[in-house]
């Protein structure tokens, strides 16, 4: 009697824990790779196997398909960091957030090339200069979508749905309608490695390192939630919660910029067209993935992190399953409805009704 009430006990604990869901379903995607790992021929545990690979042009580098999911889901993992506090301050989605990566690569890549040109070896101003344009567009862009929401009081996907629409295309006029290639070592470097480890990793843990120590160390992250879970009441308190949801946009905008330099540092081009297209569902599906309610309040980084590798390990998983690029969004639909399924109140209420039930029945 006491072990099955301890048992029951556990697993009701297990269940409350913030990051049961991001991490169940990350282990059902490694599960899905193992059973098609096996249904191959190949080796089941490939999918877990790590090793140093040496290259013609960066030595020797990391090599496995974890390190390939964890390099690949880095522009997500950054996006989804501003998209965890914008959704926790104003209970909205920034649904621009791929579009101003395009705009922030598309405008870096300009400076960096000259207007007009479409390739180069060359700098036409130092490095640093391409990086802080890039970085002050992301922040001029997330400023205009947070005094939209927090001083016009715009609907957040509205607000947002400008720059959603316009930043590619002004993306495009900066670039005078080209490809811009900027095929330079140091530029390259953002998208390529340090030693043998994938430098988009390394930028992606440090802003993970950077947002989190400044929301332990300070009364930020609180703030942004007191915010999120009720505005007024945390103004009658004594917070600025207009300046609290500009803050936390003005911080997307940032990230968006970080995640659009690694994104054309990969390709060593602005390709403002498909730079950042759909990673705006990505993020915002990484933070449901991650148990944070889309209604705003209470957050876990940690959860989205989480979602956001999960998101880059199902799409590798269905490009290794055989399907195609236009068919993946479709499955990740689903996997958007099944998540909102399961977080709606009315569901949970039913889930606890029935459990309720079986409990009086035993």
């Amino acid at each position: 009697m006491n072990s099955k009430n301890g048992t029951k006990f556990s697993w009701e604990k297990i269940k409350q824990w913030p990051l049961f869901l991001p991490v169940v379903a990350l282990i059902l995607v490694m599960a899905v790779n193992i059973i098609h790992d096996a249904a191959v021929g190949t080796n089941p545990l490939s999918f877990f196997m790590i090793s140093l690979r040496q290259t013609t042009t960066s030595g020797s580098i990391l090599y496995g398909r974890i390190v390939d999911i964890i390099n690949r889901g880095s522009e997500i993992a950054i996006l989804a960091i501003g998209m965890t506090l914008v959704v926790s301050a104003s209970a909205g989605t920034d649904i621009s957030v791929g579009s101003v990566m395009s705009l922030c690569a598309s405008f870096m890549c300009m400076m960096l090339a000259g207007y007009g040109v479409s390739s180069t070896t060359t700098l036409a101003v130092p490095l640093v200069i391409g990086l802080l344009a890039a970085i002050v567009m992301g922040l001029v862009c997330g400023a205009f979508n947070g005094t939209l929401v927090a001083h016009l009081h715009i609907q957040p996907m509205v607000a947002t749905l400008i720059l959603y629409s316009a930043a590619r295309a002004i993306g495009l006029l900066l670039c005078n309608d080209l490809i811009v290639y900027v095929r330079n070592p140091s530029f390259a470097y953002f998208g390529a490695f340090t030693g043998p480890i994938p430098t988009p990793i390394i930028i992606t843990a440090v802003c993970i390192i950077v947002i989190s120590l400044i929301l332990k160390k300070t009364a930020l992250g609180m703030y942004i939630q007191s915010v999120g879970i009720n505005a007024k009441a945390s103004r009658i308190a004594g917070l600025n919660s207009k300046l609290l949801i500009f803050l936390a946009y003005t911080l997307c905008g940032l990230f968006a910029a970080i995640s659009g330099i690694v994104a054309s540092s990969r390709i060593t081009s602005a390709d403002s067209n498909n730079i950042g297209l759909y990673l705006e569902m990505d993020a915002i599906l990484s933070v449901a993935l991650g148990g944070n309610s889309l209604g705003g309040g209470k957050f876990n980084l940690a959860g989205s992190i989480i979602g956001a590798y999960t998101i880059q390990a199902i799409t590798t998983t269905l490009y290794a399953l055989g399907v195609s690029t236009n068919q993946a969004p479709v499955f990740k639909a689903i996997i958007v409805i099944i998540i909102v399924v399961i977080e709606a109140p009315p569901f949970k209420a039913f889930l606890r009704r029935q459990a309720a039930a079986k409990g009086v029945k035993a």
